[in-house]
């Protein structure tokens, strides 16, 4: 009898296949896409489990949330998503995006690079609510919408809009916008944020318009009035000088070079009468680089407030308005996040961060955390990421109460009222605060906020009352200052 008789086993798997790649082609039956989708399934990114998780096209350039909707900006387009699913709503091309507004009244503007123009976007629908083909650059603010276009390169027209306004609310002139300023938020003379490894820049979403803009026009800086459209003042620095609008004050900063180290001094000058207000000596607020005094950089902070290096080599945070000195550091403390209201600082002993209000320096809350522990601040959570293990926390910035504790390598995206945006990759995923710190299940996000650092919804973490967003000399809200 001959060996072999008959197809055999790798005759018959073949013929299976033949008969399934048949059947699939003819449409009759199709496991491919099935096999597929169990084979390219994500795992979680993170434990407790997410609310949600999606795969997006493209490695995120930017995520925010904006009232109910996710916006997430990509390479070459930008899409939303639904807070409460994390389904897609809309996408559409486009080389840049940014937010503008608030909880209630989000938009997203959208544009292409090297061409003018920009278009204002309902998070929900993606509808366009208004269109310009003119403007060459645009700032997004929580309260307000800044837009340049130039007639020609010296003469240059600054318009603010209400998020969701469809006339301006001021205009002014500018004498040009300078090299660079295109696009979503071209850099002004402000300050830079204090960064976090695995915490992006903008996971708070669009600040508040400060009172003072500097806008950097030909080696001067023009200070322009965010209430009215006034130019207060056209600047030019000195030699050893850099300019910076911080908190309502021109800040004029001079490093000299003196016995091999750098001399530096502060002067807070009122632009509306060009009298200095207020001045302080010895404080390093990091402008300057390791080669020399040459200032090529912003000075750190956030808001209104500076954080600069002492001469004993303490760090400290002051005031831009008046220079006061809202908290100095330990010997050895390192500050890891800040604003208008709190310091969250990695401890001398490299065991614990620390948190303190800055109206009266007073500890808020302790926790333990590793040596490179970092953090940041935002409206609604302080976040603090740690290694070995890893862990993403979220916290009640005034109390240290856990509104989320996650086992994660994931990076902290974005953080709203009612949860936070963790992504890796093209993964992103949405955490209700509350849900993943007790195990309980945190309500659906959706609705406003309350006014009065109620409860926000979706989730537990409080969110700002009138004095943050109004800022801390009320600045943002004239009509109920003094009320």
């Amino acid at each position: 009898m001959a060996k072999g008789s008959g197809l055999g086993v790798r005759g018959v798997l073949l013929l299976a296949l033949i008969a399934v790649v048949v059947l699939a082609a003819t449409g009759v039956w199709n496991p491919f896409p099935r096999m597929w989708d169990w084979v390219d399934r994500s795992e979680s990114l993170a434990q407790p489990q997410v609310a949600w998780q999606e795969r997006v096209d493209g490695t995120p350039k930017s995520v925010t949330i904006a009232g109910d909707t996710v916006v997430v900006e990509q390479r070459t387009r930008v899409e939303a998503r639904a807070l409460a699913t994390g389904g897609q709503l809309w996408e559409r091309k486009a080389d840049w995006a940014a937010v503008a507004g608030g909880d209630r009244d989000a938009v997203v503007v959208v544009g292409k690079l090297l061409v003018k123009g920009y278009e204002v976007l309902d998070p929900t629908t993606g509808v366009t609510r208004r269109r310009d083909d003119d403007a060459v650059a645009v700032w997004t603010y929580r309260n307000l919408l800044l837009d340049a276009r130039c007639a020609q390169p010296t003469d240059c027209t600054l318009s603010a809009w209400d998020p969701r306004g469809t006339t301006p609310l001021w205009t002014a002139f500018l004498p040009g916008v300078g090299s660079g300023l295109f696009a979503d938020n071209p850099g002004l003379r402000g300050t830079r944020r204090l960064t976090a490894k695995r915490i992006d820049e903008a996971a708070a979403g669009p600040e508040p318009a400060p009172p003072l803009l500097g806008f950097p026009v030909d080696g001067q800086v023009h200070v322009v009035d965010t209430a009215n459209g006034s130019v207060l003042r056209n600047v030019q620095p000195g030699r050893e000088e850099r300019l910076s609008v911080v908190g309502g004050r021109l800040l004029r900063i001079t490093a000299r070079s003196q016995d091999g180290s750098c001399l530096f001094a502060i002067s807070g000058v009122d632009p509306a009468t060009g009298q200095e207000v207020w001045r302080r000596a010895g404080i390093n607020l990091r402008t300057a680089d390791n080669a020399g005094c040459a200032q090529r950089e912003d000075p750190q902070g956030a808001r209104n407030v500076l954080v600069g290096v002492g001469p004993d080599g303490r760090e400290a945070v002051l005031d831009g308005y008046n220079g006061r000195l809202l908290w100095v550091g330990a010997d050895g403390e390192r500050l890891l996040a800040v604003d208008d209201r709190y310091a969250v600082a990695r401890a001398a002993d490299q065991r614990s961060v620390v948190a303190r209000g800055l109206a009266g320096e007073q500890v808020l809350w302790t926790r333990p955390a590793g040596g490179k522990a970092g953090a940041a601040l935002t409206p609604y959570a302080a976040v603090v990421v740690d290694e070995k293990p890893s862990r993403l926390i979220a916290l009640d910035p005034r109390t240290g109460r856990e509104l989320a504790v996650l086992r994660t390598s994931a990076n902290a995206l974005a953080v709203g009222p009612g949860g936070m945006v963790i992504g890796e990759g093209r993964e992103i995923a949405y955490v209700r605060f509350g849900a993943a710190a007790n195990g309980g299940t945190a309500p659906a996000p959706g609705g406003t906020a309350p006014a009065n650092g109620g409860t926000a919804p979706g989730g537990t973490a409080p969110t700002p009352g009138v004095d943050d967003t109004c800022g801390p000399k009320r600045e943002l809200c004239p009509e109920r200052a003094g009320g």
